[in-house]
């Protein structure tokens, strides 16, 4: 009887203490959800670092020079590819801009309104286009997308402050993993070190494997990606930059609810910088039904597809299998996340359930062997 006592104690106890420490990561949340957010960051950078760090240490004997290396080549080859891409895409937004204001660019434009009042009429019923005010009109919100794009500043410094602080939490990480991972095993009772080195261990190849599946469904996102604005060039969409565009929609894949729409937005303005003043592509339509002028629709619609079959079938299968849980439990992993934190909360969901089934496979086997400690 005492000992029932005792338990509904520790129960009770065990209750009161989560709620409380629930309750107060809640309150603080807002104010430590940034750096909760830059720690995490660094620590996956870490993950997918710290094998090549460790393998060059062992060759030239200095974990400092190795993470300099290392490091310097990461950012070297993302800079590189940025140049590459921002510069061909100046280069067709100079061509473009050579083109606004001359009769063909407007007439084009003017045609457009008409089409889409024409071909909205069959549907909806909308009030009259003024077609000679369209280009005006048309102009304006340029000039204010314009000065969206400058009120754009402040969130690009912010994001250049966070890269910088991840960049710097990643180093940290690289240099004093291995003394750190030995501080935490140092706390592990005699009693559970094994199981506590062997959770470890899992937890760390969880989150590897976990990282490796993500780096797989990206490489897959991009594949389709490319094969996709390929066949649009095939039919005459006039697309350049393809390449890019493909890798873009692909490492974007690796954001939770950004995946390859980030690259339907590079694409757009590819295919209409490419196509304006183009007759044949002002009048494409999809199946000679739906017009898509410009290939706009046809774009949308295959990054549509592209992330439907990510969302549905890529990533539960490749992520499940690199963790070893079921697809469905990928999927509603990352609906729970999604819904707790957000965009956060999908990117951890996956390597939160990996671990807590690590966890959950030591405890049950330390229930049924407590006997023999």
């Amino acid at each position: 009887m005492m000992n029932d006592d005792k338990n509904y104690i520790q129960l009770i106890y065990r209750l009161i203490v989560t709620v409380l420490l629930f309750a107060f990561l809640t309150i603080i949340w807002p104010y430590i959800s940034s750096v909760v957010t830059m720690l995490i960051f660094a620590f996956l950078f870490t993950t997918i670092l710290l094998p090549l760090v460790d393998q060059l240490d062992s060759r030239i004997k200095s974990r400092g020079i190795s993470i300099v290396v290392v490091t310097i080549s990461l950012i070297t080859t993302i800079i590189i590819f940025l140049k590459s891409f921002a510069s061909g895409m100046l280069g067709q937004a100079r061509e473009f801009s050579k083109q606004i204001g001359t009769k063909g660019y407007d007439d084009n434009l003017n045609s457009l309104s008409i089409k889409l009042e024409s071909y909205l009429d069959k549907f909806i019923n909308i009030p009259d286009i003024d077609s000679s005010n369209f280009v005006s009109k048309i102009n304006g919100m340029v000039g204010e997308i314009i000065q969206n794009l400058m009120s754009l500043a402040g969130a690009i410094g912010g994001f250049i402050f966070t890269s910088v602080m991840v960049l710097i939490f990643t180093i940290i990480l690289l240099s004093n993993y291995h003394e750190f991972k030995k501080s935490i095993v140092q706390f592990i009772p005699n009693k559970y070190f094994e199981m506590g080195l062997r959770v470890i261990f899992n937890i760390e190849r969880q989150v590897s494997k976990y990282l490796q599946g993500q780096l797989l469904a990206a490489s897959s996102v991009a594949l389709m990606s490319f094969i996709g604005l390929s066949i649009l060039n095939i039919i005459g969409a006039n697309l350049t930059l393809v390449i890019f565009i493909a890798i873009i929609a692909g490492l974007a894949n690796l954001i939770p609810l950004v995946g390859p729409f980030a690259g339907m937005l590079p694409a757009i303005l590819v295919a209409v910088m490419n196509n304006i003043g183009s007759d044949q592509a002002l009048n494409h339509q999809i199946l000679s039904t739906i017009p898509s002028p410009f290939y706009i629709f046809d774009i949308i619609i295959m990054f549509l597809i592209v992330q439907q079959i990510d969302n549905n079938i890529v990533t539960p299968i490749l992520i499940g299998e690199s963790v070893g849980l079921h697809p469905l439990i990928v999927m509603i992993s990352l609906l729970i996340g999604g819904t707790l934190i957000g965009p956060i909360g999908m990117l951890l969901a996956v390597p939160a359930a990996g671990i807590l089934k690590v966890v959950g496979v030591e405890i049950m086997f330390l229930k049924r062997n407590a006997h023999l400690l």
